[in-house]
């Protein structure tokens, strides 16, 4: 096909005209030579954070902004080429393989953004974007099928000590089969920033996890991802592209970088059955195998993580002394009012099992009778609330004032949650029932930052996370 009639099929195809259906070429053997003798490739940084956001399937402005990056500035022929070897051939067929509206979206952009610029697109580039506008079309959008496969690299620097002995490479990378379909009430397929955040701390400090027991604790409320839609002030198609593409732990990445450090035990836990089996598969990408069922007291294999069904609200003493964790983990739990109680009252019991004489049936059931009006339960509305000066807490603030204190690391369990305070009330009223229960609320985001293992994702914000400890009180 010549330029002129591939510069024409575009224009066409551009506006949704679509006269003929092409078949996908083979790569062209001059252009896999051009490939091999530019000097872009993956061992460098940036060309590595391009293959690695298309395969995350990051917003595809920041894709554009990186290949820019890639070519001082603009999307040359060196990065097109790029873009159809190492983003396009590597991954097109295999498990790892993005939505295709997104690859179409994305080369749209590309050939925009070189046109716009003067510069001269890759005929490759217009037959590859022909065949994902035809197909498409043929297929019904995308085929109906709002699942996709994203990858989830975290890049470890040069160097890196601290994780050295965990890993065999430079990279970590996670498939995760997500949903697209987040904005219409399908969180529990989605990887939010705090799990992220989360994922991150844990490959950062694998010593903390490794040969610990550990369980994490999950809940999302269906109702709160229209909310959070609802209060968005920033409606940019960018942000909105973000909202779409965001990928929490009911994929099942915290565990998955649990086991990666090798903690001894792994379970994860969630109230919605279609999540723990979204967790079980994409625990089975990564080469995990998924429990259900598993006797107290049962030694776990490696490569062997435990999926349980778990309510908040309904959980007693007696459903959970089966498990006796040493770390506790949760992202983005502290977010709905109503379900507080429920999250205090779990992680009340689970902080104590490994002391039974402090606790028995129906210690925490006065949480569950402690509820809030507009995100205010019991005094917590007050313009500040202090909790014990033990603890030197201040609160109503998206930025928590803290004075650096160790937590529980003297044996005794201990819990993890990384959480976006959307709510200074909704937090006050978290840390108003966490007082009551005798638990110790210590945010430790300063003393503990983790690397940055996912430096191409320019939309994730870590600065809007916290990561907080709790263990029993001991005063």
């Amino acid at each position: 096909m010549s330029v002129h009639a591939t510069k024409t099929l575009f224009n066409c195809l551009r506006s949704h005209v679509v006269e003929s259906s092409e078949e996908q070429s083979q790569f062209p053997e001059h252009l896999l030579r051009l490939v091999m003798e530019d000097k872009l490739n993956p061992s460098n940084p940036t060309c590595l954070y391009l293959i690695s956001a298309f395969l995350a399937m990051e917003p595809t402005d920041c894709l554009i902004s990186i290949a820019r990056e890639c070519g001082g500035g603009l999307i040359t022929e060196g990065v097109q080429r790029f873009i159809c070897w190492h983003c396009l051939n590597q991954v097109i067929g295999g498990n790892n393989e993005p939505s295709g509206v997104y690859v179409r979206n994305f080369l749209k952009k590309v050939i925009v953004d070189v046109e716009s610029s003067g510069g001269e697109v890759l005929d490759e580039l217009y037959e590859r974007f022909a065949y994902y506008m035809t197909s498409l079309q043929e297929n019904g959008s995308d085929g109906g099928n709002l699942r996709v496969s994203k990858t989830i690299s975290f890049l470890f620097p040069d160097g890196c000590v601290e994780v050295a002995r965990y890993r065999t490479s430079n990279k970590l990378a996670v498939l995760l089969q997500c949903s697209l379909n987040i904005l219409e009430g399908d969180t529990g397929f989605a990887v939010w920033p705090s799990s992220l955040f989360l994922s991150e701390f844990i490959l950062t400090y694998p010593e903390i996890f490794s040969n610990k027991y550990c369980f994490e604790v999950r809940k999302l409320m269906l109702d709160s991802i229209s909310s959070l839609a609802a209060k968005r002030v920033d409606t940019s198609s960018e942000s909105q592209e973000y909202l779409k593409h965001i990928v929490g732990s009911g994929v099942g990445l915290v565990g998955i970088c649990l086991a990666y450090v090798k903690a001894s035990k792994v379970v994860l836990s969630d109230g919605y059955m279609s999540t723990l089996e979204n967790m079980k598969l994409n625990l089975e990408l990564n080469q995990l195998t998924a429990a259900t069922d598993m006797s107290p007291g049962t030694v776990q294999e490696a490569n062997t993580v435990q999926c349980k069904y778990l309510q908040w609200e309904s959980a007693s003493v007696s459903n959970l002394q089966g498990f006796q964790p040493d770390i506790i983990l949760g992202a983005d739990v502290i977010y709905n009012p109503s379900c507080l109680p429920d999250l205090i009252k779990v992680l009340s019991v689970l902080l104590s099992l490994k002391k039974p004489n402090q606790i028995k049936e129906g210690c925490c059931d006065h949480l569950c009778k402690t509820r809030c009006i507009d995100g205010d339960g019991d005094g917590a509305n007050d313009s500040k609330l202090r909790l014990n000066q033990q603890r030197d807490i201040q609160c109503s603030s998206s930025r928590p004032i803290i004075r650096p204190c160790s937590n529980a690391a003297n044996g005794s369990a201990v819990a993890y949650l990384a959480t976006v305070i959307r709510n200074a009330d909704t937090f006050d009223y978290f840390l108003k029932l966490a007082d009551h229960a005798h638990l110790s609320v210590v945010d430790v985001t300063e003393n503990q930052k983790p690397l940055n293992l996912l430096p191409y994702m320019r939309m994730y914000d870590r600065s809007s996370v916290r990561l907080l400890t709790i263990s029993l009180s001991h005063s």
